[in-house]
């Protein structure tokens, strides 16, 4: 699932109306005018948040937010998830690993942008998730989301933990400090946001290098994957 992304980026023309918001909630400088410059790269205008980010997630409409990980971020994941209008906008967490990002994930946070914040690896991760930002999910059909996976292999019944980083109708790709073999069957299971936990059946169908990143395919003749693609497509629909 994951592919190389280049760096080249074309500005956007003068005076072009932006066409989504991502709010920066208590982010300092430079770190915000550099997340700003990224964004803006894409036409997403970026708005700067403070002590009434929790009612401001609350009351506006916001297509992403972006906010450090920590204590405080809990209130402002849950304004933004129970809104009508931003309880499916992209959430990205600053700071910390995939792990600590485990803490929040019944909050659905789709992406991390590691500090110490460096433009080519920030740029990178706006450019692989804009297309969600910008509402064109029927274009980009693989959903970033960070959540705990439970793998189960077959024939021994091994059990190892990963973490997602992105969801398809067709598989998952995840991130483990184990190792897998590609072609091993494998069982599944994990929640995301409104689908309740679920397991699926599926054979690993690529790994980079040993304990690092590798992708599931789903089983076709597993009917429990149709729950993943109804939720998928809820997020089409619901955008």
């Amino acid at each position: 699932m994951e592919k190389a992304i280049g760096t080249a980026v074309h500005p956007l023309p003068t005076g072009k109306k932006a066409a989504a918001r991502a709010a920066l909630v208590d982010l300092k400088e430079p770190a915000r005018l550099l997340l700003s410059e990224c964004f803006r790269q894409f036409g997403i205008e970026t708005v700067v948040m403070s002590a009434n980010a929790v009612d401001r997630l609350q009351k506006e409409k916001f297509e992403a937010c972006v906010l450090k990980l920590g204590p405080a971020a809990q209130p402002m994941m849950e304004a933004a998830r129970t809104s009508l209008s931003n309880s499916r906008m992209v959430i990205y967490g600053v700071g910390g690993s995939a792990q600590d990002a485990m803490r929040f994930s019944k909050y659905g946070i789709n992406a991390v942008f590691q500090e110490p914040l460096e433009r080519h690896s920030a740029l990178k991760l706006v450019r692989a998730t804009q297309m969600l930002v910008l509402h064109e999910l029927r274009r980009y059909v693989r959903i970033p989301v960070i959540t705990e996976i439970t793998v189960v292999m077959a024939g021994d019944n091994r059990r190892l933990s990963a973490t997602s980083v992105e969801v398809s109708s067709g598989g998952m790709s995840m991130r483990s400090a184990e190792d897998v073999s590609v072609g091993q069957s494998v069982e599944i299971s994990f929640a995301l946001l409104t689908l309740p936990r679920v397991w699926v059946r599926g054979s690993v169908s690529w790994r980079n290098a040993p304990g690092k990143t590798f992708g599931v395919r789903f089983d076709p003749q597993d009917e429990r994957r149709h729950k993943v693609k109804a939720w998928i497509d809820s997020c089409v629909d619901g955008q």
